[in-house]
């Protein structure tokens, strides 16, 4: 169902506020570079530091800019269980195709816990439901075996973005899981030997930046062409490091602002990036060819 490169999306602000006009404009270059679907209000997107109202907003406006030509998997997780259930029930009704279900953040359940998280959040909508294991930030991994259970217990989770940083686990998860279940990379530099070891794709930082770029080499790789997806990714891996030299998304922000596309604008606790960083992330979008973008 899920196969391909998608777009975990910035949430553009100005001067505090959504900016409509630069979320729009960041889908539209979405689109016109081939990926295969986005990913509104995800933790790239701030989810943690906007309103409900704000959420939903940015969900809806997504689906709007969308029109249908690509898919939209709403982030919808959260580390509280009623919270998560609110926002993915709103999704549906704004006519999102999926859901991102982030692991409950700083209360750090047990594997049951999680497991009765995601099975009360699924019997919820009958949106199809992504996992997203990301210990390092959530400081809990959704557990192999919580997986495959989930898996067999709710047939609307229907895959899991890891971004535990090991290959390993793709094989495990491919390994316990349906067949219909989808692995997706979230972690760009390992997106080649995630799909190498059986994941369908990833849900990408980098695309925000280099969105024809990323899906050509997730395609090529797909496709069979593995020397053209190499060359790929030893050409632009500078920029799927660099764009984590700080904590994300303040990096990927600062390269679309460089790039003309969007406001280096955060929300806080997160702020811009060291002047330090900065100089070298310029740098190597310099050397790696990404430019400044038409008006």
């Amino acid at each position: 169902m899920f196969r391909g490169t998608y777009t975990a999306l910035v949430t553009p602000f100005r001067d505090g506020k959504l900016d409509e006009a630069s979320l729009e404009r960041l889908i539209r270059a979405q689109i016109k570079a081939g990926v295969d679907g986005v990913v509104p209000v995800g933790t790239t997107g701030e989810s943690p530091t906007l309103s409900y109202e704000e959420h939903i907003r940015v969900v809806e406006l997504t689906v709007r800019y969308v029109a249908g030509r690509i898919k939209v998997i709403a982030g919808t997780g959260a580390n509280s269980t009623d919270e998560a259930i609110y926002l993915t029930v709103a999704a549906e009704k704004a006519g999102a195709g999926g859901s991102l279900q982030v692991a409950p953040y700083y209360n750090k359940p047990t594997q049951e816990g999680l497991y009765q998280h995601f099975r009360a959040v699924a019997r919820a909508t009958r949106l199809p439901l992504i996992l997203y294991s990301i210990p390092g930030r959530c400081g809990v991994e959704i557990g192999v075996e919580t997986t495959a259970r989930l898996a067999r217990d709710c047939r609307n989770v229907v895959g899991i973005k890891e971004a535990g940083g090991n290959a390993d686990r793709v094989s495990q998860l491919r390994a316990a899981c349906p067949s219909r279940f989808v692995v997706l990379s979230g972690d760009d530099s390992l997106t080649l030997p995630f799909m190498a070891v059986g994941a369908a794709g990833v849900i990408s930082v980098a695309t925000n930046v280099i969105p024809r770029e990323v899906a050509r080499m997730v395609r090529d790789f797909r496709a069979g062409r593995l020397s053209s997806a190499q060359r790929l990714h030893a050409k632009y891996y500078p920029v799927f490091k660099d764009l984590f030299l700080e904590t994300n998304p303040a990096p990927v922000k600062a390269a679309l602002a460089m790039m003309g596309v969007i406001r280096d604008e955060l929300r806080l606790p997160l702020v811009p990036m060291s002047a330090k960083n900065r100089e070298r992330l310029q740098k190597t979008l310099h050397s790696c060819g990404v430019r400044r973008q038409s008006p």
